[in-house]
């Protein structure tokens, strides 16, 4: 074993031990430490953005993920909110699920216990640190974070920041523990089973990839987000304009934006216009079938091209999206059973059997009628915030939130009973 290998099983056996410590730490005690998480960035907020600033510099102003790494005064606040949020919420572990005794004089209870360790693996979203170990710590995990070196120099120093905290509640600062960024030590992590007992990678889809494919501990895939808005011909066209603009422009770099627009042949003509100041003032780069391209030239929009097919399906993370008209609802599901990643689908319509026809058929962890997309997240949803969203079927879809990270743990007690 190498000397990098030797120290990073050094952390994880620390980080491990760690959590039993947390583990019996009473609910009170773990609002109170939350409340503490939460109000430490207020008091560490000069710094943090001193160390964002440093992580911004080395970042292209046009890189789609300099929005999402970029900290302000005002974002620092709402994860703070988001944090007091989670601090609020009920205890997920420690719930009783069910009880009852048999014949033979056994009582049998199921409860929910905390996961244990969680690994968390992401990219250019310093405020994934602070939710994730928020979530974390409420729910009497503890983490190991693994975030990306665009967002280093931020996460460490938030990181820090947070351990200060666990000292000052007489708990050991390794309950979070920040592994340096890059792909040294990746496989050994992933594959750690002696010590962690869940990874989720929150990222690109090929970050989720490697994770899948490559650990050996379980994992939790938290998706990217190729998201439809269907505008189907029975829409209110101000309504449908509307919430595609904001799915679309009110913050792109985000995987809940919208990536593809579907319209109805039947209100194609009327509808497209509608977007467009909106679009031009954002300067939105459209994609478009060869029907689109032909109204959107008409009408004189300046930022178009033709659509190929690596234009569906696609997650853009900026100002592009792609649109494409359809004959009509069976072509929309269609298109959208082919290129969605089971993040979030809407549709805009006013027949409420094509709703709840799109409701049902959709497959998707959050379907849509009449909203934008851009509400598929934990805090939108009353659950604080979230780890990820989670694209698969398997212990939770949609927004992964304080609630799921526990499992189950069953309880027996008897009086002497054999078998």
């Amino acid at each position: 074993m190498n000397t990098s290998t030797e120290a990073l099983m050094q952390t994880l056996a620390a980080t491990k031990k760690a959590a039993r410590s947390l583990q019996m730490v009473s609910n009170e005690k773990r609002q109170e430490l939350t409340r503490a998480i939460a109000g430490m960035l207020t008091d560490k907020t000069p710094g943090i953005l001193d160390a964002n600033a440093i992580d911004l510099q080395k970042m292209e102003l046009e890189n789609p993920l300099y929005d999402r790494l970029q900290l302000t005064p005002q974002r620092l606040k709402e994860i703070a909110a988001g944090i007091h949020a989670i601090a609020a919420l009920p205890d997920p572990a420690g719930i009783l699920v069910s009880s009852y005794q048999k014949d033979n004089g056994l009582l049998i209870e199921k409860m929910t216990v905390p996961l244990g360790v969680v690994g968390a693996i992401y990219e250019a979203r310093p405020n994934v640190t602070l939710d994730i170990a928020a979530l974390c710590l409420r729910s009497g995990n503890a983490v190991v974070l693994k975030g990306g070196s665009d967002a280093f120099a931020t996460n460490f120093c938030m990181v820090q920041a947070m351990q200060e905290v666990l000292s000052q509640f007489g708990l050991p600062r390794e309950i979070i523990s920040l592994l340096p960024p890059g792909r040294n030590g990746m496989n050994e992590w992933l594959q750690a089973t002696q010590y962690m007992d869940v990874i989720i990678p929150r990222g690109s889809q090929q970050l989720i990839d490697f994770v899948r494919q490559t650990a050996t501990v379980p994992v939790i895939e938290t998706g990217a987000g190729v998201c439809h808005t269907y505008v189907h011909h029975t829409a209110q066209p101000e309504m449908a304009a509307a919430i595609v603009i904001n799915a679309k422009t009110q913050r792109p770099s985000v995987c809940n934006a919208l990536d593809t627009v579907l319209v109805d042949a039947a209100v194609a003509e009327k509808f497209l216009p509608l977007l467009l100041s909106d679009f031009i003032a954002f300067k939105v780069q459209i994609y478009a079938d060869e029907k689109a391209f032909e109204l959107l030239t008409a009408n004189g929009y300046p930022h178009l091209q033709k659509a190929g097919e690596a234009d569906f399906g696609r997650e853009y993370l900026s100002q592009q999206c792609s649109i494409k008209i359809v004959a009509g609802l069976e072509e929309a599901l269609q298109h959208i059973a082919r290129y969605s990643s089971k993040h979030s689908e809407a549709i805009v319509c006013e027949s409420e059997e094509t709703a709840q026809l799109f409701l049902q058929t959709v497959d998707a962890a959050a379907v849509y009628h009449n909203a934008s997309t851009r509400f598929t997240d934990g805090a939108e949803f009353g659950l604080g915030a979230e780890v990820g969203i989670s694209t698969q079927k398997l212990h939770a879809r949609g927004p992964f939130a304080l609630e799921k990270l526990v499992c189950e743990k069953w309880v027996i007690r008897g009086n002497g009973q054999i078998r």
